[in-house]
């Protein structure tokens, strides 16, 4: 399945992709048959989103401390709404992940707010939201709860 991923995140990279029918014919030029609602999954697992008349991946450009830094503090995720994700850590860890976050330049954060153990992070809509948690779970291998 990461490897699928890896494959759907390539052919959104390198062409405009329109729709998941489309997606649907692309991947099984490449020997990949897969149901939509299976592509409609992939697609959120990845964390693409349809911008205007294509789908498109965030990309994840972060430092290896940075990386490693999320790896071993965050906890868990989570939805809170359409527009708020709730990011779990260690005990104590919380601000500095969040001033991470806040500095990272990620253009779907708009704010955070830590406490010891939780932070919460501000999106404008769910669509920026499904970005952050697939962008999380990229760099943390967490799953959402």
């Amino acid at each position: 399945m990461a490897r699928r991923h890896e494959i759907i995140a390539d052919i959104i990279a390198g062409q405009t992709v329109a729709s998941q029918a489309q997606l649907g014919r692309l991947l099984a030029e490449r020997g990949i048959r897969v149901t939509q609602s299976c592509i409609s999954r992939d697609l959120s697992v990845i964390g693409a989103v349809k911008r205007g008349r294509a789908y498109s991946v965030a990309s994840s450009d972060i430092s290896e401390g940075d990386r490693q830094m999320l790896a071993t503090y965050a906890r868990g995720l989570a939805n809170a709404g359409p527009n708020l994700a709730i990011v779990r850590t260690a005990t104590g860890a919380a601000q500095r992940i969040a001033l991470f976050l806040d500095r990272c330049g990620w253009p779907e954060i708009v704010a955070t707010v830590a406490g010891d153990d939780t932070i919460f992070v501000a999106t404008r809509n769910r669509d920026e939201q499904r970005v952050l948690l697939a962008r999380l779970r990229r760099e943390t291998a967490l799953v959402s709860s």
